[in-house]
């Protein structure tokens, strides 16, 4: 049982160290000291709640609809180039980090971009809904269910720790050179990942035949 755990937090945690949208918002903002505790756990718990429904079996129902993997994907694309424009404004503009503002934004905006980042980017489902989900399969009940759980608990480690610290590196970001390369950083991860799930969408829906 405990092997089949580790398995889970190698083989999650392999899937959601990988640099993307979700992981560039989670350490901008965590630098800023902006929710650095909620903005995580949106992030672990939805992990936590699509691992589940992977390892449940339900994978392949997801995978199967074309039109949902299609409708998510042009909604993320447009969600994500949209937030890269964003960043790269704030590059343009450079800011400072005070120590009393830290760059915050309502707790409101915060969770519904986070959901967005999250739940808009169809690349997380194929990681934790189809990837873990098929990965979980290969084990016998009920140690599929210990795989599962090793994967959120890596989800768990990993946006705490990234946010965290994140947030240590306050210091450097007095300076608005530090801004302007960290904001050029995240508006390029999130055009980049856009354009990807963009020719994703382009490709199945059979477009580009």
């Amino acid at each position: 049982m405990l092997l089949t755990f580790l398995t889970g937090m190698g083989t999650g945690g392999g899937l959601i160290i990988a640099i993307g949208a979700q992981n560039a918002f989670v350490l901008s903002q965590g630098v800023r000291k902006n929710h650095y505790i909620m903005i995580p756990l949106i992030c672990a718990t939805c992990d936590a709640i699509l691992v589940t429904i992977g390892v449940l079996g339900f994978g392949s129902f997801i995978a199967s609809s074309k039109v949902l993997s299609q409708i998510a994907g042009i909604g993320g694309a447009v969600f994500l180039f949209c937030y890269g424009i964003g960043s790269f404004r704030s590059a343009f503009k450079g800011q400072r980090l005070d120590a009393d503002q830290g760059g915050k934004t309502s707790l409101k905006a915060a969770v519904l971009t986070t959901l967005a980042v999250t739940l808009l980017n169809p690349h997380v489902y194929i990681d934790t809904i189809l990837l873990l989900g098929s990965i979980a399969s290969q084990f016998q009940d009920p140690e599929h269910l210990f795989f599962g759980a090793g994967a959120v608990t890596a989800s768990f480690v990993w946006f705490f720790s990234l946010s965290f610290g994140s947030s240590l590196l306050a210091p450097l970001f007095k300076k608005k050179l530090s801004w302007r390369i960290l904001d050029s950083l995240v508006g390029i991860i999130m055009w980049a990942v856009a354009i990807s799930v963009a020719i994703s969408v382009f490709k199945e829906g059979g477009l580009g035949a």
